[in-house]
C-alpha cells in the first residue's frame, strides 16, 4: 500500500499531466518540502519528525478524524470532488430511471435526508431482525447466515470466490476464519490495560446495541455476555495475524464432500445454495482448524445465543445507515474507543464516502471525464517502466541469488502487467435499484450487487482485465495471482505544486519509490516470491536462494521488532515484514532511478537542498501522517503495515545514500551498524 498526496484544484492536475518530461522547474516561493521541516529536530535523531514536524504543529488532528496529514488532505479533496458529482446528480430530479446520474443522486439524497432517517429509526432493519427471530434450528441458522451475506456482510466465517492460488486461471470458493467484531484475535486475550478496557467497553457497547434493538436491560446484558463468549471462542480458534501471511500454509483444498464431513453440524449444501453457488465440487480453506472448531461451537452454544450473535453483527454493520442514535452508539465504540476520534464526521462527508464506496464504479466514470486529464496513463507508465528497469539491473547484480533463479525472476518482472489510470471497461451496475426512499435499502442493494457479482465468477474463467480499484481511489496494489500492479490515475498527484511541475526528486520518490517500487517488490517479497510468472503458487526459487533470502528477511523482522509505536507496544516485525521489505526496496529503487535524471546528474540545488536531500525529504513527505495513540495501538495489533513514522525512519536507516545526504554518524539515533543494515534487493 502506498500513501496519498494533496493537490489544490484542477489547475494543479492539468499542469502536472500536461508535460511528459520532469523538468527542473523553479518552485513556488514556499517550497513544499522546506516549509514542513522542524528545525528544532536533527535529521539524525528522528528524520520523520524533522521532515514533517512543523506541519504537525500547525495542523492538529481534527476532532472528527483519527489522523491528519497527506492522506486526510487528499481524501478531503476527493470528497469535495465526489460531493460535486453527488450534488449535481441529486439536483437532476428528472434523470432517467436507471441512469448513472439518477442512481448517484438518489443514493446521496437518501443519505442526506436526516429527518426521514431519524423518523424511521431502526424500522428498515426490522425485517432482517424478524428473519433472525424466526430461526428454530441449525438449518434455520445456516439459511439466515447465508441471507445476511447479501445484507450486512459476513458472520461466522468469510466465504468468497477468487482466483485459485495454485491454478490462477480458475475461480475457486474460498473459506477463511472470521466472525469476530474486534479487528484482531489479540484484543480478546491481551492482558495490557488497553486491551482489558476495550473488552469491557465492547461488552457494554453490545448491550447498548441490543437495547436499541428492543431488548430490556437484563436481556441485553445476557445477550452481550453470550455474544462475547462466542466471539472469544472464534478468536481462540483463529490463527495469529503473522500466521495468516504464508499462502502455502493457508491453502488446504477439500472436496465438497470432505468439507461436509469435516463440519457436519453446518449444512453446507443449504448454505451454498442460498448464496447462489451451484454445483460446488471443492473449496479452499485457509485455516481448517477454525472450521472444525466452528463445527463444535454450533452445538456448544444455544440457538438463542447464535440468534443474538447474528443480530449484533447485523446491527453493527447497518448502524451507519439508520438514525442518529444508532449511528452514535456504533461510533462511540468503534471510532471513539478504538480509534480515539472525538466526534463524528459531518453527515455530508460520511454520505459522500459511502456513496463513493457503493456507487464507486459509476462515480469513477464521471470522475474520469470531469477530473482526470488525458495523458495520465502515459505518465504513470513512464515512471513505472523506469522503476522496472532499475529492478532488472538490481536482480542481475544480486550476490545472493543463483543464475537459475535470476532468469526466472527477470521473466516474472518483465511479465508484470501495469494497470494504470482507469479501466478500459467498467462493471455493469444496471441491475442495482436505487431510489430516494431508504438509505439503508440503497446500501443493501449495492451490497447485494457486489456479492452477486463476486459469486457469479465461480465456474467462469478469470477475467485478468478486471480492476480492484476505481480511478478516484488513492491507493495501489499488487495482485500476485495476476502478477499485476494497479495504480489508479489520481496517484500521479503531488502536494504543494499548484502552478508548476514537481521536480524529479519528488516524482521519483513518491510515485516511483513509494508506489511502483513498493508494489513491484510485493512480487518478490517473502510471500510474493512464492508465486510464479503465471501467478500460481509455485516455489520457483532454489533451496539455497530461499535460505539466503529468509536469512536477510530475519534482519528486517528483528529491526522492526525493536520499534515501540505507542505505550509499550512494539511493532510486530513478522506480520509487517512484507510491507517493510516493499518500503525498503521501493525507496531504494526510486533513488536509483532518480540518479539517472538530469536533476541528479547536474546536482541541481532547489530551495537550498541537494538532489539526494530532496529525494529523501520527499519520501518523508509521502508518509506525513500524524495518528492518535488509540489508532496507533489498533494498527499495531491488527495491521500488516507499520505506522507512518517507522515506514520512514526504518527503511531510510538501512540506506547508505541517506547517511551521506544527512551526515548520519555513529551514535546518532538514525544510525545502524553496517552488520544490522538490511539490503535485500
Amino acid at each position: 500500500m502506498k500513501s496519498f498526496f494533496y493537490f489544490s484544484g484542477l489547475i494543479a492536475i492539468m499542469a502536472l499531466i500536461a508535460s511528459c518530461t520532469n523538468s527542473s522547474a523553479k518552485l513556488n516561493e514556499k517550497d513544499a518540502l522546506a516549509m514542513h521541516i522542524d528545525s528544532t529536530i536533527k535529521p539524525s535523531d528522528d528524520f520523520f519528525m524533522y521532515a514533517n514536524g512543523k506541519w504537525f504543529k500547525e495542523n492538529p488532528i481534527p476532532a472528527s478524524e483519527q489522523s491528519n496529514g497527506l492522506w486526510q488532505m487528499i481524501q478531503d479533496t476527493i470528497n469535495n470532488q465526489v460531493l460535486s458529482i453527488c450534488k449535481t446528480s441529486a439536483a437532476i430530479t428528472d434523470a432517467p430511471k436507471g441512469s448513472d446520474k439518477q442512481k448517484i443522486g438518489d443514493f446521496y439524497y437518501s443519505g442526506m435526508d436526516s429527518v426521514q432517517l431519524n423518523k424511521n429509526g431502526i424500522d428498515d432493519a426490522k425485517p432482517y431482525l424478524a428473519m433472525i427471530d424466526d430461526i428454530k434450528d441449525l438449518n434455520g441458522l445456516v439459511k439466515v447466515a447465508a441471507d445476511l451475506r447479501y445484507i450486512a456482510g459476513s458472520a461466522l466465517f468469510s466465504l468468497y470466490v477468487s482466483q485459485d492460488d495454485r491454478f490462477s486461471n480458475k475461480n475457486a470458493v474460498m473459506i477463511s476464519q472470521g466472525g469476530i467484531s474486534l479487528y484482531d484475535r489479540n484484543y480478546y486475550f491481551d492482558t495490557d490495560d488497553r486491551a482489558i478496557m476495550i473488552r469491557k467497553k465492547f461488552v457494554e457497547h453490545m448491550a447498548d446495541m441490543y437495547k436499541i434493538a428492543g431488548y430490556d436491560e437484563a436481556k441485553a446484558k445476557q445477550a452481550a455476555e453470550s455474544t462475547m463468549k462466542i466471539e472469544t471462542a472464534l478468536a481462540k480458534s483463529s490463527r495469529k495475524m503473522e500466521d495468516t501471511r504464508d499462502p502455502l500454509k493457508n491453502y488446504t483444498k477439500l472436496s465438497f464432500k470432505k468439507l461436509t464431513e469435516t463440519a457436519p453440524n453446518f449444512n453446507w449444501a443449504l448454505f451454498t445454495k442460498n448464496i447462489g453457488l451451484e454445483k460446488v465440487d471443492s473449496v479452499i480453506i485457509g485455516q481448517p482448524e477454525f472450521v472444525s472448531s466452528l463445527n463444535g461451537y454450533l452445538k456448544s452454544f444455544s440457538i438463542n445465543d447464535w440468534k443474538n450473535y447474528l443480530k449484533f453483527h447485523l446491527f453493527s454493520n447497518l448502524s451507519e445507515y439508520m438514525d442518529d442514535k444508532t449511528y452514535q452508539e456504533n461510533f462511540n465504540f468503534f471510532s471513539k474507543t478504538l480509534g480515539g476520534v472525538e466526534e463524528p464526521k459531518p453527515r455530508w462527508k460520511r454520505v459522500v464516502e459511502q456513496t463513493n464506496h457503493s456507487m464507486g464504479e459509476l462515480i469513477g466514470q464521471v470522475y474520469v471525464k470531469e477530473y482526470l486529464p488525458k495523458g495520465t496513463k502515459d505518465k504513470l507508465l513512464e515512471i513505472g517502466n523506469a522503476i522496472r528497469d532499475v529492478y532488472a539491473e538490481r536482480i542481475k547484480a544480486l550476490d545472493w541469488m543463483s543464475p537459475e533463479t535470476k532468469d526466472k525472476a527477470l521473466i516474472k518482472l518483465n511479465g508484470i502487467v501495469m494497470k494504470v489510470g482507469n479501466p478500459d471497461k467498467w462493471k455493469d451496475m444496471s441491475i442495482v435499484q436505487i431510489d430516494r426512499g431508504s438509505y439503508l435499502k440503497n446500501v443493501v442493494s449495492a451490497s447485494q450487487w457486489r456479492y452477486k457479482y463476486m459469486i457469479a465468477k465461480y465456474g467462469k474463467p478469470v477475467d485478468r482485465t478486471e480492476w480492484g480499484m476505481q480511478p478516484q481511489t488513492y491507493n495501489a496494489y499488487y495482485n500476485p495471482s495476476n502478477n499485476e500492479i494497479c495504480v489508479p490515475g489520481c496517484n500521479i498527484l503531488v502536494p504543494g505544486y499548484e502552478h508548476v511541475l514537481a521536480d524529479d526528486a519528488l516524482l521519483y520518490s513518491i510515485i516511483g519509490g513509494s508506489t511502483f517500487g513498493h508494489e513491484i517488490t510485493h512480487g518478490f517479497d517473502d510471500q510474493g516470491a512464492k508465486y510464479d510468472k503465471e501467478g500460481n503458487l509455485n516455489n520457483w526459487w532454489t533451496k539455497s536462494d530461499s535460505v539466503k533470502f529468509f536469512t536477510k528477511t530475519k534482519l528486517i523482522v528483528a529491526q522492526f521488532n525493536e520499534y515501540v509505536a505507542v505505550d509499550k507496544l512494539h511493532i510486530n516485525g513478522s506480520s509487517t515484514q512484507g510491507e517493510n521489505i516493499a518500503d525498503l526496496a521501493g525507496v531504494s529503487m526510486g533513488f536509483e532511478a532518480f540518479k539517472k535524471t538530469k536533476q541528479f546528474t547536474n546536482n541541481e540545488i532547489i530551495a537550498g537542498m541537494k538532489p539526494d536531500q530532496r529525494y529523501f525529504l520527499a519520501y518523508g513527505l509521502g508518509w506525513m501522517i500524524n495518528t492518535r495513540p488509540e489508532a496507533l495501538a489498533n494498527q499495531v495489533k491488527s495491521d500488516v503495515h507499520s505506522p507512518a513514522k517507522f515506514r520512514v525512519n526504518g527503511p531510510l536507516s538501512d540506506i547508505p545514500e541517506f547517511y551521506t545526504a544527512f551526515n548520519i554518524k555513529q551514535g546518532d539515533a538514525m544510525w545502524r551498524a553496517d552488520s544490522l543494515r538490511v539490503k535485500i534487493w
